[in-house]
């Protein structure tokens, strides 16, 4: 059973990890069968998104990208389920329920998944990736001095059950600027609004478990999660790649990566 993909790149030249938790479409076959038919493939898959950073390797970085889906269960999550906003908006836990609309997943209409199978799950899925994303940090730390984690994500343009009106293209999360450096910070906030596209900063997302884990700038362990809207790279109907609109986000995406990875080479 693969849990993940890791890409190497042929050297790697840039201090940076590339994190993708939740482009996983893959089901164990019992989960599967529990689930209603009519919901899968899940709509809140991050489609694609491997796919749009698939350069970075060419830039000389690493990127893990799970396999299975954020069903089974979420890698961005605590792995306690402690809420990571209170806000009021719709939060799915680490072993989910429902959709982000609220509505149950599984045919039995269950509102939770029983603990002892979370805890299987958490062992089984999570903590691979985690000892995975972890050693790559350790090893680019190691080689460079430090580490800069870009964790990748992608949204619907509308999930009021999270956020009234309509995202904006990208948001920049540092957990409240608490997960990297703020020179980093600065570089990436410069770099991603440099062209066309609308850019918010830890609002209405400030990173998830991810990000706020990892992220330790007092022994030069950065991390920052890029949350995208998926018309961004997709077609207007959020179903399939669109490879010119894609083309235009990866070029900024592509500076982005190198101007931080030279930074953090200086």
């Amino acid at each position: 059973m693969q849990l993940f993909d890791l890409t190497h790149p042929a050297e790697q030249r840039l201090p940076i990890v590339i994190s993708v938790p939740h482009a996983g479409t893959e089901f164990p076959d019992d989960i599967q069968a529990e689930l209603k038919s009519h919901l899968l493939p899940p709509d809140d898959t991050d489609w694609f998104v491997h796919q749009l950073y698939d350069f970075a390797t060419e830039l000389g970085i690493p990127i893990l990208r799970a396999r299975y889906s954020r069903w089974v269960i979420d890698l961005n999550r605590n792995p306690d389920s402690a809420p990571l906003y209170s806000d009021g908006r719709v939060i799915t836990g680490l072993c989910t329920a429902t959709t982000f609309l609220g509505e149950p997943i599984y045919q039995d209409e269950r509102t939770e998944v029983a603990p002892a199978d979370v805890a299987w799950r958490r062992a089984l899925y999570f903590a691979p990736y985690h000892q995975a994303l972890q050693r790559l940090l350790d090893d680019t730390r190691a080689r460079f001095g430090r580490v800069l984690l870009w964790d990748c994500h992608s949204i619907r343009r509308l999930v009021p059950a999270i956020h009234q009106g309509p995202f904006p293209d990208l948001i920049l999360g540092s957990a409240d600027e608490t997960s990297a450096a703020p020179a980093l910070i600065q570089q990436a906030l410069q770099q991603l609004g440099s062209g066309a596209y609308s850019l918010q900063h830890n609002h209405p997302f400030k990173g998830g478990y991810i990000t706020r884990h990892f992220g330790r700038p007092d022994i030069e362990q950065h991390a920052l999660q890029l949350e995208m809207a998926k018309d961004v790279y997709m077609n207007d109907a959020e179903l399939a790649y669109a490879p010119e609109r894609a083309e235009q986000i990866r070029a900024v995406l592509r500076q982005t990566l190198l101007t931080l990875g030279q930074s953090l080479l200086q």
